[in-house]
């Protein structure tokens, strides 16, 4: 800010001069002392003057409406949402959502710094703030083939870059605590850089959790249940309490909303489909959510505010006082938590649902060619599914409700009628395969996945954390081959196939993760995707397809399957799914 500027912000704040904008008769949200304070707020230069009595150039009345300041997700994926800069912004910004910060390993595992430089590049122009925090595990583990390999060389210049926060959810805690250098090293350069290292580490306790918090390691989102919270934020850790679609841990940690501990916590999502994003909200769903069950609203909207500007280092962000940015959300009322109005730097962006002025998707085909042309694979034949493995007992991955943990289970070898071999629909066990796609290796993991919704037919998918390569489950061979072959052919996405034909598909250029269009038009192709499946027969959930996204990423208990087969995630090694 000039001298000029700062000055006729001060003149505003004394009220010698008339504010920029003043939005009258507000009930203030304030989030340092859980009050709700009455009177107006003056904007000038993009910032808040004032808080008090005001007259401005430009006013509006809101008539005893709710000011809050704008929410901040402390921790999402924005390929997650199938979404492209763009249009991203026009499903969160509406809901209250000014800033993120996001993690772009899902894109950097199929393309590198490309697809680093991809999510820079389409964001930079949004009035949605976007700020990275870097992939620290591209790979994730060494046990896994992902289309790039990011070390702390290639990571170390993009700390220049004043949106780049830090080192994003180091997801190989088993590496971290045993000090792997190559892990150690981008933990130095980014303390070097006076960055912030986030974590990762479900589970991870003891003696363990106080070696990976001595690492570095300030945050954690992988919490499912409140022991687990409390020892964390014993040792000093920041909580992000997650709500997304794949993972649901807020009813868990509802204690978290009360002092003291929200003042360490915050409200992120991770991952969220464009379906819930318009229909449900982003961060706004997520503090609905929670003062319905009974939280303090000042309290809530705190951990969406304040907490993630101060542990992110957003100076003078997350609340409405003086000198603060005037990023500010009007609501109808703090129960229903309806947002009606967006302003980002005082100017009115968003509201009743629509941003006013929507950002263009421009992409660069050639100098992105990696990101929009991501697959290297052949077609998917019989013989790449038949099982290598032989024995009496087959090992299952099974999945757990609104949980990203799994549990093994071991049951009898059985073949059906109908069904590829191992496959037991009546007890929800069904086939499983993992595809190399990025280097044409050739490799495939193959294994078994229970407690699933899937009882006939295949569903295949690019979306495959975090190495995004194909993954394909279903009961028999034929359909699992139809329906995988069937996201090869659409450069990425989603694909259903059932009695010898693909009945639904969804594609996803970018990276085989996100679409090119808006997030109407993604959220269209998806009903589009459901009608065939319950025209079919089959579950409309899509849920299946965002619970089979996680089944293959080996950094979260207790078994997953990669291109290299079944993986315990604790001992980090491949044990046979046959036996």
């Amino acid at each position: 800010m000039q001298t000029n500027a700062l000055k006729h912000q001060i003149a505003a704040g004394r009220g010698d001069c008339p504010a920029d904008l003043v939005l009258k008769n507000a009930r203030i949200l304030n989030v340092f002392t859980n009050e709700i304070e009455n009177g107006d707020i003056a904007i000038s230069e993009g910032h808040i003057a004032g808080v008090g009595e005001y007259s401005g150039l430009h006013e509006v009345e809101l008539k005893g409406k709710f000011v809050c300041p704008g929410l901040i997700d402390g921790h999402i994926h924005i390929e997650s949402s199938m979404l492209c800069g763009p249009a991203f912004e026009q499903a969160v910004l509406p809901h209250g959502t000014t800033a993120v910060i996001t993690d772009p390993h899902e894109i950097s595992n199929v393309a590198g710094t490309d697809g680093l430089e991809f999510m820079l590049e389409t964001t930079k122009d949004l009035k949605l703030s976007v700020y990275f925090m870097l992939p620290s595990c591209v790979p994730a583990t060494a046990l896994d083939e992902s289309g790039a390999v990011l070390d702390a060389e290639m990571l170390r210049p993009y700390y220049q870059n004043p949106r780049i926060l830090g080192l994003a959810e180091l997801m190989n805690a088993y590496g971290t605590v045993r000090g792997d250098d190559r892990i150690l090293q981008k933990i130095c350069d980014c303390v070097a850089a006076g960055k912030i290292v986030g974590g990762h580490a479900p589970l991870l306790g003891g003696k363990d959790l106080c070696a990976y918090i001595a690492a570095g390691v300030q945050s954690d989102h992988e919490c499912s249940n409140i022991e687990e919270a409390m020892e964390k934020l014993r040792r000093g850790q920041y909580i992000m309490i997650r709500e997304g679609t794949a993972a649901k841990n807020l009813d868990a940690l509802m204690p978290l909303f009360r002092e003291p501990y929200c003042n360490r916590c915050m409200l992120v999502t991770d991952d969220r489909h464009p379906g819930e994003l318009l229909q449900n909200g982003h961060i706004d769903y997520n503090i609905r959510k929670a003062i319905r069950a009974g939280a303090d609203p000042a309290a809530v909207v705190k951990t969406a505010t304040l907490v993630p500007a101060r542990y992110f280092g957003l100076k003078q962000h997350g609340a409405v006082a003086p000198g603060y940015a005037a990023d500010l959300i009007v609501v109808s009322d703090l129960e229903n938590f309806v947002v009606e109005q967006v302003y980002k730097n005082g100017e009115l962006v968003a509201e009743h649902g629509s941003v006013r002025k929507p950002t263009p998707l421009v992409i660069d085909e050639k100098r992105f060619s990696r990101v929009t042309d991501s697959f290297e694979m052949d077609e998917i034949t019989p013989r790449d599914l038949e099982l290598k493995e032989h024995g009496t007992k087959e090992r299952v991955i099974c999945l757990m409700e609104n949980e990203l943990l799994t549990e093994e289970k071991i049951v009898p070898f059985r073949q059906y009628p109908g069904t590829a071999p191992g496959v037991d629909v009546a007890n929800k066990i069904i086939k499983l395969a993992v595809f190399e796609r990025h280097h044409h290796t050739g490799h495939v993991g193959l294994g078994f996945l229970g407690n699933s919704s899937l009882t006939c037919g295949a569903v295949a998918s690019s979306i495959a954390h975090d190495s995004h390569n194909l993954i394909v489950a279903g009961t028999n061979d034929t359909d699992m081959m139809l329906a995988g072959n069937a996201v090869r052919r659409n450069k990425g996405g989603l694909a259903v196939a059932l009695n010898g034909r693909v009945i639904g598909e969804l594609a996803l250029p970018v990276a085989g993760l996100m679409s090119t269009g808006s997030a109407q038009e993604a959220v269209e192709q998806i009903r589009l995707l459901k009608a065939a499946l319950k025209e079919n027969g089959i579950s409309e959930d899509l849920g299946a397809f965002m619970t089979l996204a996680f089944v293959s990423l080996p950094v979260i208990p207790k078994l997953r399957l990669n291109t290299f087969g079944v993986v315990d995630v604790m001992r980090q090694e491949i044990v046979p799914a046959v036996f």
